[in-house]
């Protein structure tokens, strides 16, 4: 799941120098679904800083090569999972594509953009695992190409029981460079977070409907 312990904190340490993720269990952020939750997290605001970037396109790429080596296409998820990918099938000088959350409205009306053949290995990125289902439903989308899917990569994750076994039983390998666990590990480290805010946010991935600050 984690791709080094090392990289992880490094990761969480980096992401809330940045603000890409911010915990604020005293006044918690509303998710669409109307979940109060203590964090939130945009790896978007990465592009905005380059040797971040390049330090996450490093990783992802030496993830890529210790776990999924040899793919023949990276495939970004849309849309955080785009600039991401594009950096990384750069480095790695193969072809790359994406997958829109649905299909296109008009033209062609494609989900998957880009070229996709029938085996190719493929490695799909990922900015953030949440519950997982928009990211399998991209899984769903190349293998409806005739893909291999080698695994996919993500930047971070909640870490909730209930994803980690949606990948297991679609067959998904996941890894990612940081989660929950190292993430607060390194916020209480340096005083980001109190013991009490800690034990909070700890409730909150247990329970997220039920949880109250």
């Amino acid at each position: 799941m984690i791709f080094r312990p090392e990289t992880a904190s490094k990761v969480a340490e980096l992401l809330l120098q940045i603000k890409a993720i911010k915990l604020q269990p005293k006044n918690p952020f509303t998710w669409a679904s109307g979940i109060q939750s203590p964090i939130y997290c945009d790896n978007r605001v990465i592009l905005s800083y380059p040797d971040i970037r390049t330090f996450i396109r490093q990783e992802f790429c030496e993830a890529i090569e210790e776990k999924f080596p040899s793919p023949s296409l990276i495939a970004g998820v849309a849309t955080g999972g785009i600039p991401l990918g594009t950096l990384i099938a750069q480095e790695l000088g193969v072809g790359f594509a994406y997958v829109r959350s649905s299909n296109k409205g008009h033209g062609l009306q494609n989900q998957v953009e880009g070229v996709v053949n029938p085996g190719q290995d493929v490695v799909v990125v990922e900015d953030l695992i949440s519950t997982g289902m928009s990211s399998l439903d991209a899984v769903k989308a190349l293998r409806d190409k005739e893909a291999s899917i080698k695994g996919m990569l993500a930047v971070f994750t909640y870490g909730f029981d209930e994803t980690y076994q949606r990948f297991k039983t679609e067959n998904c390998p996941l890894t990612v460079l940081c989660d929950y666990d190292h993430l607060l590990e390194v916020a209480l480290k340096t005083n980001y977070i109190n013991d009490d805010e800690m034990n909070s946010i700890q409730n909150w991935r247990k329970d997220p409907k039920s949880w109250n600050s």
